[in-house]
C-alpha cells in the first residue's frame, strides 16, 4: 500500500471522528485522520469541554458566595471574566494535546487541512497555504460534525447577536442577555451568565425549557431559575432581532401579543445544522436531507465504502453518542459485527446548577405510547448525604412497566445528576429490573442510595419517604 493510499480515511477529529480513526487502527486498518482546524473538534475545542470549565467556575462563586451555609467566611467573592475565559482556554489546550497523543500512540496518521471527497475513492486535502494532496481509501467516514444553526429573522453578527461560539470568547460580562432557545446549549449558558449577575431572560417556543426532559424536571429546573432571578418565557416567540450601536433589541411575541427586549446581548441557541458544504457529497451520490446524512444502524450512507457519524448524522446531538457511533463504524469496517446502538437507551446531562440527566422514557412518552407503568420518585431532601451536603434541591424519578418491573426511564435533577446517571445506564443495558435495583445494598450516606429509594418507591416499597 502506497504511502497515501489508506483502509479507512476519517474526515473529521471530533469525539466522533477521532475515536473511529483510533478504533479503525486498533484493529489493523492504515488509518488517517484529517482535520481542517482543531483535533478534538467542536466538543473539546468549542464546545463540552470549556463550556463545563465555565460552568465549574460558575458554581464555584455560588458556593463562595454561600459559605456562610457551611460556617465558613471567606469575605465577599469576586471574579475576574478574562481569567475565567482564559483558564477555560488553558483546558482546552491541556484536551487537544492529549488528542494528538492518543493519535499517534495508535498510529493514525493526522492530516491537517480541509477535506472534500471525489469519486474514485479519493480524498483531496487543501492545506492552510492552498496546496492540494490526494489521498485513496478503502472505507471513509465522514465525522465533519455540526454548528450552531441560524434563521433569517435572527442575524448573527458574532459581535451583539452571537452564538454558544462566540459566548465561549466574551472577555467581559454582558449586563443583559437574551437566550433564544432552551435547550442544554441555552440553558447551561443562562446559568453561567446569571450566575456572575447577568440579567438573564431565556425564550423558549414551546411550553417546557429543556423540552425534551421530563415534564416534572423542566418544571423543577423553571422554579429553580425564576428563584436565581432568570426571566423565563415559554411559548414565545422571536419575531426579529435589531442592532442598535452597542444594544439589541428582540421583538418577542407572547400568544397574540408583543412586546419588546434590549439589552446588549443575545444569544441564538435554537439547535445544530450538519456540516455538510464542500465535502464533496453530490459528486459521490449523498444527498442529505435538512442538513443531516442518512445511514443505517452500521452508519453506511449507501454509498459503497462511505460511512457517516455524529451530528452529521442528526440527532442526538451528543458526543458521546458520536464515539459509539464511531466505535461502530469502524468494527463493521473491519469485518466485525458489532451491535447497534438502542437510542432509547442514550444517556443526556445538561450541566448548570441544578444538573438535569435523564436516560429512556419520559413519563410523557409512555402516556403517548399506551404503556402500562409505574413511577417512584425519591426527594433529594430525605437524602442524609444532600443534607449534610447543603444540596437538597431536585429528585430522582423513575419510570417501569407495571407488569415486567422493565426499567423505561430515569430521571435526575440535583447538583450532581450527571454523575449519579451512570448506574441507570447500566442497569438499562443490562435489562435490570425494578426489584433488582431495589434489593441491591448501596452505600449510606451517599445521593446514589436515592436510586435504590426511587425503585423501592415505584414497588410500594419506599422506606425513607
Amino acid at each position: 500500500m502506497s504511502a497515501n493510499a489508506y483502509d479507512c480515511i476519517v474526515i473529521g477529529s471530533g469525539p466522533g471522528g477521532y475515536v473511529a480513526a483510533i478504533r479503525a487502527a486498533q484493529l489493523g486498518l492504515k488509518t488517517a485522520c484529517i482535520e481542517r482546524e482543531h483535533p478534538g473538534g467542536i466538543c473539546l475545542n468549542w464546545g463540552c469541554i470549556p463550556t463545563k470549565a465555565l460552568l465549574k467556575s460558575a458554581h464555584v462563586y455560588s458556593e463562595l458566595r454561600h459559605a456562610e451555609d457551611y460556617g465558613l467566611s471567606v469575605g465577599e467573592a469576586g471574579f475576574d471574566m478574562g481569567k475565567i475565559i482564559d483558564r477555560s482556554r488553558g483546558v482546552v489546550d491541556k484536551m487537544t494535546g492529549g488528542v494528538k497523543f492518543l493519535l499517534k500512540k495508535n498510529k493514525v496518521d493526522l492530516i491537517m487541512g480541509h477535506g472534500r471527497i471525489e469519486p474514485g475513492n479519493t480524498v483531496i486535502v487543501k492545506d492552510d497555504a492552498g496546496k492540494e494532496s490526494s489521498y485513496s481509501y478503502k472505507n471513509v467516514i465522514i465525522a465533519t460534525g455540526g454548528r450552531a444553526r441560524t434563521l433569517p429573522n435572527l442575524p448573527v453578527d458574532h459581535e451583539r447577536v452571537i452564538t454558544y461560539k462566540d459566548a465561549l470568547a466574551l472577555k467581559q460580562k454582558p449586563e443583559k442577555m437574551l437566550v433564544i432557545g432552551a435547550g442544554a446549549i441555552g440553558i447551561e449558558f443562562a446559568y453561567f451568565y446569571n450566575s456572575f449577575g447577568t440579567d438573564v431572560t431565556v425564550v423558549e417556543v414551546v411550553e417546557n425549557i429543556l423540552p425534551i426532559e421530563d415534564d416534572e424536571v423542566s418544571k423543577q429546573l423553571t422554579r429553580s431559575f425564576k428563584k436565581a432571578g432568570m426571566n423565563i418565557k415559554t411559548q414565545t416567540m422571536v419575531e426579529s432581532i435589531e442592532r442598535k450601536g452597542e444594544s439589541v433589541s428582540a421583538l418577542l411575541k407572547v400568544g397574540d401579543k408583543s412586546e419588546q427586549w434590549t439589552g446588549d446581548y443575545v444569544l441564538v441557541a435554537i439547535g445544530v445544522q450538519g456540516n455538510v458544504e464542500d465535502i464533496g457529497l453530490e459528486k459521490i451520490g449523498i444527498r442529505p436531507e435538512r442538513s443531516f446524512i442518512k445511514v443505517d444502524e452500521y452508519y453506511r450512507t449507501g454509498v459503497d465504502g462511505v460511512y457517516a457519524i455524529g451530528d452529521i448524522i442528526g440527532p442526538p446531538l451528543l458526543a458521546h453518542v458520536a464515539s459509539h457511533e464511531g466505535i461502530i463504524a469502524a468494527e463493521h469496517i473491519a469485518g466485525h459485527k458489532p451491535h447497534p446502538i438502542d437510542y432509547n437507551q442514550v444517556p443526556g446531562c445538561t450541566y448548570c446548577i441544578p444538573q438535569v440527566a435523564s436516560i429512556g422514557m419520559t413519563e410523557r412518552r409512555a402516556k403517548e405510547e399506551g404503556r402500562n407503568f409505574k413511577t417512584g420518585k425519591f426527594p433529594f431532601s430525605a437524602s442524609g448525604k444532600a443534607v449534610a451536603s447543603n444540596e437538597t434541591e431536585g429528585f430522582l424519578k423513575v419510570i417501569i412497566d407495571a407488569e415486567s418491573e422493565e426499567v423505561l426511564g430515569v430521571h435526575i435533577i440535583h447538583p450532581e445528576a450527571t454523575e449519579l446517571l451512570a448506574e441507570a445506564s447500566i442497569i438499562m443495558s443490562h435489562e435490570g429490573i425494578a426489584t433488582s435495583v431495589a434489593n441491591t445494598i448501596h452505600a449510606h450516606p451517599t445521593l446514589s442510595e436515592a436510586m435504590m429509594e426511587a425503585f423501592a418507591d415505584s414497588l410500594g416499597q419506599a422506606i425513607h419517604i
